[in-house]
C-alpha cells in the first residue's frame, strides 16, 4: 500500500494547552510498579529440586510481574514530565522553589526501578511520586473545575 499511494508517516504530540491535569495516573503508575517490585521480591523460588513446570511457572511469572513493572515506570516517567512540562509554570517555582529538582529525582527513580527493581527503589519512586502530587494538589488549589 505504502508503495501504491506514497504515503508518509506523521507523528505528533497533543501540546495544546487544555487545562487537564491531573496526578492520579502516577500515584497509580507508582504504587503499580511498588506492588510488581514486592511481589518480585516475595516470590518464592522453587530451588534446584523443582520440577520443570515449577520452574516454568516460576519464570513465567516473575517476567510477568518484570513487564509489569517496566511499563508502569514508563507510564510513571510520562505522567510526571507531562506534569513538569506542561502544567507547571513559574508562578509555581516561586511557591516551590525546588520543584525541577524534585520532578527531575522522581523520574531518574523511575529509570532505577526499571534497572533495579527493588522495593527500596519502587518505595523511594512512591514517596517521590507523593510528593510531587501534593505539591500538584497544593498548586492546584480550588482552581480545578471538572463539568461533565
Amino acid at each position: 500500500m505504502n508503495k501504491l499511494f506514497k504515503t508518509r508517516t506523521a507523528e505528533a504530540h497533543c501540546d495544546i494547552p487544555c487545562g487537564v491535569y491531573e496526578n492520579n495516573t502516577i500515584k497509580h503508575a507508582a504504587e503499580t510498579v511498588f506492588k510488581m517490585a514486592t511481589k518480585m521480591h516475595d516470590l518464592e523460588h522453587p530451588g534446584a529440586n523443582a520440577s520443570k513446570e515449577e520452574k516454568v511457572a516460576y519464570h513465567n511469572t516473575l517476567s510477568r510481574y518484570v513487564i509489569v513493572k517496566e511499563e508502569y515506570a514508563h507510564i510513571c516517567k510520562e505522567q510526571l514530565l507531562i506534569l513538569w512540562t506542561d502544567y507547571f509554570k513559574p508562578e509555581h517555582l516561586d511557591q516551590v522553589p525546588d520543584l525541577h529538582d524534585k520532578v527531575w529525582k522522581a523520574t531518574k527513580l523511575c529509570s532505577k526501578v526499571k534497572r533495579e527493581g527493588t522495593v527500596e527503589s519502587a518505595t523511594n519512586l512512591k514517596n517521590a511520586v507523593k510528593e510531587i502530587a501534593d505539591i500538584f494538589e497544593q498548586v492546584e488549589g480550588s482552581t480545578a473545575t471538572y463539568e461533565y
